[in-house]
């Protein structure tokens, strides 16, 4: 886990899996892609094996390890709800996640469609959990929208939008039941541009539901020196967060051992699962 993320809107990551494979233009020029790759074939490293998707075992428990309460984003350099993940070890990130109430997580996904069907299934008893946030990515009308409608088909308590790079004028969103909403621009070589009329559309309409707006960054190559505030003003706005009592250190371990004891045992959870480093049209 890193305690120190650099990504304004968390304060940590964890990542029991890693790696990827890209379904949408969202993930043209995926940031973590392009970190893992740099050290493929690196004997040791943790991206060894580039950003093919790997689960990591050894990771899957580590936030009942860390006592002090951090806001974690989940899964910053994968997707939990990708086709490759198996859905016990799914399952059993929640049941860390649902443990851990100190925390405040964050779950972001482009496979909608899979989170939705698991929260109203076997990971229900995570669903309504206060201090778990289940949000969906939106680049674009053609894609996101329809994670939109999935996200508020789950019986989710806390939901929340990444419109992240943001694409294209979205138009009119349906913002009932979110409960957060983070727009940015895409940065780095390629960084496809955004507009700021896109982005007052989202932040007025944000203002009229009363959902709470986060402006991440104008983004483009040089993304420290386009900042990142919308007229003259930085918005950081979060939803609510809820505190709970810390678990003791030994039920904490012990709970840890338990979960990650059956995956730890099996060889087969190592293996990589290479995919596509392109983007195929998919919804």
């Amino acid at each position: 886990m890193s305690s120190n993320s650099t990504i304004e809107w968390t304060d940590a990551t964890w990542n029991p899996v890693r790696g990827c494979t890209k379904i949408s233009p969202g993930c043209k020029n995926c940031y973590a892609e392009t970190f893992a790759e740099r050290f493929r074939g690196v004997k040791g490293h943790p991206y060894e094996q580039g950003f093919d998707l790997r689960l990591v075992p050894e990771k899957l428990a580590e936030p009942l390890r860390w006592r002090t309460p951090k806001m974690i984003f989940v899964n910053s350099m994968s997707d939990l709800f990708h086709e490759g993940v198996p859905e016990d070890y799914i399952v059993a990130v929640a049941k860390v996640m649902a443990a851990a109430k100190w925390h405040t997580f964050q779950v972001l996904t482009k496979r909608s469609k899979r989170m939705k069907e698991l929260l109203n299934t076997t990971m229900k008893f995570a669903a309504t959990q206060q201090h778990i946030w289940w949000g969906v990515s939106v680049e674009n009308k053609q894609h996101g929208l329809p994670r939109i409608e999935h996200l508020c088909s789950a019986p989710a308590a806390v939901r929340f939008l990444s419109i992240e790079p943001l694409l294209e004028d979205l138009e009119i969103l349906k913002l009932g039941g979110i409960s957060w909403v983070i727009v940015g621009g895409e940065s780095g070589p390629g960084a496809r541009p955004i507009e700021k009329e896109w982005v007052l559309s989202i932040r007025d309409q944000c203002r009229r539901a009363k959902v709470p707006f986060f402006f991440k960054q104008w983004g483009g190559v040089r993304k420290s020196v386009a900042g990142r505030k919308l007229e003259g003003k930085t918005y950081d706005q979060f939803p609510k967060r809820f505190e709970h009592p810390i678990m003791d250190a030994e039920r904490r371990f012990a709970l840890a051992e338990m979960i990650e004891a059956p995956f730890k045992m099996n060889t087969l959870i190592n293996i990589c699962v290479p995919g596509p480093r392109s983007y195929a049209a998919a919804s």
